[in-house]
């Protein structure tokens, strides 16, 4: 394990735990890898989700009306 690494106590589903020491011992890694590389693109996915937040930022509001009119215009509806 690496020095940089914390140990932490989490509560699993059987059947959760079950799948992930399968996983485990097919992609021969250890769970807490699996779990590691799990969230981590949990978190990369929430960072996109936020930096797309940041870059709308600066955008007017749009009234809902105006809005449901765009997307019928487009076809989107």
């Amino acid at each position: 394990m690496a020095n940089n690494t914390v140990r932490s106590t989490i509560y699993l589903d059987s059947e959760l735990h079950q799948a992930l020491r399968v996983k485990a011992a097919v992609a021969h890694k250890s769970i807490s890898e699996i779990v590691n590389e799990s969230i981590r693109e949990s978190l990369r996915e929430d960072e996109a989700d936020l930096k797309a937040f940041e870059l709308r930022a600066a955008e007017e509001p749009m009234p809902y009306e105006t809005f449901l009119a765009k997307l019928k215009a487009d076809g989107t509806i």
